[in-house]
């Protein structure tokens, strides 16, 4: 008996040492998507996974551009107004030039008891992101802390002592419902029916200050309901397909409206703003993707149908060969 040893098959590429799994499969994977093409082996889920991942990096470029075009702009902006005051007062004549927006943004703290310290912090480190942002937006809003105490103020008061000097900001303990007219108020909640078209800079939109990871779902939408008040969500549907659910982060919300202030255009204030985590990818994209994959799909359900069909007809008996063999079967 031949005790040689047949050589081992050669390794593909992809088949090799896999320190990221996720990643090399989307790397071996990625010239068939390029082509159009779907791995046999894969689930649909799978695939629009990948799929969702690749349109995300495609469009990694235009978002670096599109933000170092928004910086550059800014940069220029400030440099013009440099140039024209040259008397040491720069950066107070700058800021003085900014033009504020009436519309007033409240951030709703009646949640205090709902939430555990962990998540109180993390509610802190949002409100301070709010007011980092809108003290350097060019249309700064009528910023609004309502029902602020409990937990809140206190992790405040240890953690963030200098809020009491906070500027351009409206901190107050009283319920937002005490201080604005009912009719000017529209809570901002995913789980409401009405999507908000555009923002009226006369009304107070109110965010509700809840860290909970849905523990408490349609709580906001619910609050805004028992109160009588509008509601309505962002236009994220209309503009934006995510991984996730629809609900933001406190600063999320602020820091897109902050941004559509200043360029009109919700499409761009998302993307601007959204996290990479969030998977979002313009609804166009999506629907053209997923009318891809659908074409892709019914084309090969058309192709099994039709080798299901020359299959069938295969295995069909001649009607005359079937006559025969009765007539023969009652001769005997």
């Amino acid at each position: 008996m031949s005790t040689d040893v047949l050589p081992a098959p050669p390794e593909s590429d992809c088949a090799k040492a896999k320190p990221d799994p996720s990643k090399d499969q989307a790397d071996c994977l990625k010239p068939s998507f390029d082509r159009g093409e779907a791995p046999e082996h894969m689930s649909k889920r799978q695939m629009k996974k990948l799929m969702r991942q690749k349109q995300w990096e495609d469009q990694r470029e235009l978002r670096k551009q599109k933000r170092k075009e928004r910086r550059q702009r800014r940069k220029l902006e400030r440099q013009s107004h440099l140039e024209s005051n040259s008397d040491g007062h720069d950066r107070k004549r700058f800021r003085s030039e900014v033009v504020p927006s009436p519309l007033r943004l409240i951030v709703d703290c009646s949640f205090d008891n709902l939430m555990v310290s962990k998540d109180i912090k993390k509610l802190h480190k949002q409100i301070q992101r709010c007011y980092a942002e809108n003290r350097r937006a060019s249309h700064p809003v009528q910023y609004y802390l309502t029902s602020h105490g409990g937990q809140l103020k206190k992790i405040m008061d240890e953690n963030d002592k200098g809020w009491v000097n906070w500027k351009d900001i409206h901190i107050k303990p009283e319920h937002y419902s005490e201080l604005m007219k009912k009719e000017d108020l529209v809570y901002l909640t995913s789980d409401s029916p009405n999507i908000l078209k555009e923002l009226d800079e006369s009304k107070a939109y109110v965010i509700g200050g809840l860290v909970d990871h849905n523990h408490h779902k349609g709580i906001t939408y619910k609050q805004a309901s028992e109160h009588g008040i509008h509601h309505a969500q962002l236009p994220l549907g209309d503009f934006v397909k995510m991984n996730s659910r629809k609900v933001l982060a406190v600063n999320h919300v602020f820091e897109i409206i902050l941004e559509y202030l200043e360029t009109r255009d919700w499409q761009e204030a998302f993307f601007s703003i959204l996290p990479q985590r969030k998977g979002a990818v313009p609804t166009d994209k999506a629907y053209e993707s997923s009318s891809r994959e659908h074409t892709g799909a019914s084309a090969k359900d058309e192709e099994e149908s039709d080798s299901s069909v020359e299959d069938s007809t295969e295995n069909v008996p001649d009607p005359t060969q079937e006559g025969e063999a009765q007539d023969r079967g009652t001769g005997t």
